[in-house]
């Protein structure tokens, strides 16, 4: 019972921070488009509210007994892996640093970075040339 209800908090937090960060990325990029049309700022802003929200809630996770497994499975994984995995890499190339394990937290990044945009033109390119026969 104890897992359905965790699968159901993470699903509602997910929903709200998918909400959130549409809502949010929207209203930045109404408001910044004139001024920087060439550059993503609403996707930036999310990206950036969501690292400072994951320290913030990770760190009082672990020095308070603030936040309840049930809380930060709502709030961590549900709320801002909707409102953006950003964060969760963020943070976990942060641990990785902070124990140390630095050729491994580079690996990572790099990794991720480049695997993510080259599977992105893949995926483009597959589905271009799918779509022309």
């Amino acid at each position: 019972m104890e897992n359905l209800l965790i699968l159901l908090l993470i699903g509602l937090g997910g929903a709200l921070g998918s909400a959130a960060r549409y809502a949010l990325s929207t209203l930045v990029t109404a408001l910044t488009t004139t001024a920087s049309p060439f550059f993503p700022w609403g996707t930036w802003v999310v990206n950036a509210l969501g690292c400072l929200m994951i320290g913030i809630i990770f760190t009082l996770g672990l020095e308070t007994p603030w936040l309840s497994p049930a809380g930060r499975a709502f709030l961590i994984t549900g709320f801002l892996g909707g409102f953006t995995t950003f964060s969760t890499f963020a943070n976990e190339t942060l641990l990785l640093f902070q124990e140390g394990k630095t050729a491994t937290a580079l690996l990572y990044m790099l990794s991720s970075n480049l695997v993510g945009l080259g599977f992105a033109a893949l995926g483009h390119h597959l589905t271009l040339w799918w779509l022309r026969g």
